[in-house]
């Protein structure tokens, strides 16, 4: 009976020692797998703000993107695929909230009331951020900086600032472009600026020293430098870069400092991700590397 009972013991004891080590087992597998997603950037799904959990639910992020400046947003007519700076930053905010992308073509004079709207989430279109304008939209820390200039045909002798007295210049709709002509000028003593107020300032009415023609988007102004219906482009310079040929060139002057941001609604939430993104993306260099790929140096 003891033997009987010895032996029962030690069976009784085997089994623990398996079921033990089973178990350690077990356990290992258990939290070994949550390694494999620590890479993860991503938030839980159920910490995103509510417009953010909209934009996740619908499946899409839909981006208002220029179709025709080269390097920051871009349209093949051919293929219809977007390129640029401003459309791998869209499609990388895109695969972060794990959803695909829309590109909508915005305009200096449309961007803003499409955002207004709903009908698109952000703006990533060479959007330069303003006081004014952070008034009404949420904007990143900026993502590219740019310069003022004018881009004019080499045949009209103009080369500086003040050689632009009597000159219509193109500018696009809804741009701050006129205004930081305008201050360059009197910055540069070229116009004394009596009557100038940049708060209430508007192409439309200018007369003093130049005059300005504003247009729908940039491949129309290009195209009135050549018919001489105007005599100067001005706007950022690299989106002149596409525009100036070989019978073309700047002005000696660059002016008015224009940081890109992207812009949301005021007060969301999708603004945070944005900023948070974006100034990580700074950080670590991604933003340095789209430049760099794009020859936007």
């Amino acid at each position: 009976m003891k033997k009987f009972l010895s032996i029962a013991l030690l069976v009784c004891l085997c089994l623990s020692l398996l079921l033990t080590a089973c178990g350690s087992d077990a356990a290992a597998e258990t939290t070994a797998a949550p390694a494999a997603d620590s890479g993860e950037t991503a938030a839980p799904a159920d910490s995103y703000a509510e417009d953010v959990q909209a934009i996740i639910d619908r499946g899409v992020l839909r981006v208002g993107v220029k179709d025709a400046v080269e390097g920051f947003g871009f349209k093949d007519t051919l293929t219809g695929e977007y390129s640029g700076m401003e459309i791998d930053i869209a499609k990388m905010i895109a695969d972060y909230l794990g959803v695909d992308v829309e590109f909508t073509t915005v305009t200096a004079a449309t961007r803003s009331e499409l955002l207004d709207s709903g009908d698109i989430d952000c703006v990533l279109a060479t959007f330069t951020i303003t006081e004014e304008r952070k008034n009404s939209w949420d904007f990143t820390t900026a993502y590219y900086t740019d310069h003022v200039t004018v881009l004019v045909e080499q045949a009209s002798g103009i080369t500086t600032l003040a050689d632009l007295e009597g000159a219509v210049v193109g500018v696009s709709s809804g741009s701050t472009s006129a205004k930081s002509l305008v201050q360059a000028l009197i910055d540069n003593g070229v116009i004394a600026g009596d009557g100038f107020d940049p708060d209430t300032f508007d192409p439309a009415t200018w007369t003093d020293f130049v005059s300005f023609r504003q247009y729908e988007d940039y491949p129309a102004i290009s195209t009135a430098l050549s018919a001489n219906e105007i005599q100067a482009f001005c706007v950022d310079k690299s989106i002149l870069a596409i525009y100036n040929t070989d019978s073309r060139t700047y002005i000696n002057e660059e002016f008015a400092p224009q940081e890109y941001g992207i812009a949301t609604t005021k007060g969301s939430g999708f603004s945070a991700v944005c900023e948070e993104l974006v100034t990580g993306w700074l950080a670590d260099g991604t933003i340095d590397g789209l430049i760099e790929t794009y020859g936007l140096g």
